[in-house]
């Protein structure tokens, strides 16, 4: 089970609660990936827990995402995109990111959607 807090802070490491900049392999796993937000939500041990971010709207083929096992919840805009395009996090694939790998050049998420965030990711995935 994650260890999951709210804790941004104004500092230099990466914190639950924080939108960061990481590079997410690709569902494939082959190599492949892409350099894209992510919301920290939480610790295991030394590697930061988050769940990715898109500004794709899946809400329009929500049930072929759904079919693939690919579950999204709308978040909205904030200052991680700079275009403030509204964005989506993606419940059902926890990432494990060492501290090292992350870029913190994004923005804290409110406790509000991140509470929902993470009650959502707890319910798709179980934990």
């Amino acid at each position: 089970m994650p260890d999951v807090e709210y804790r941004p802070h104004a500092d230099d490491a990466a914190d639950p609660g924080e939108i960061v900049w990481a590079w997410v392999p690709y569902d494939e796993d082959d190599g492949r990936g892409k350099d894209r937000p992510v919301l920290v939500i939480g610790r295991r041990g030394p590697m930061l827990l988050g769940l990715m971010l898109s500004s794709q709207d899946h809400d329009r083929d929500a049930a072929d995402e759904a079919r693939h096992g690919r579950i999204w919840t709308d978040i909205g805009t904030g200052s991680w995109d700079a275009r403030r395009r509204p964005s989506e996090v993606r419940l059902d694939r926890l990432l494990e990111l060492a501290p090292g790998d992350v870029r913190r050049e994004g923005a804290a998420l409110d406790r509000a959607r991140f509470d929902r965030v993470v009650a959502e990711a707890r319910r798709v995935q179980g934990w």
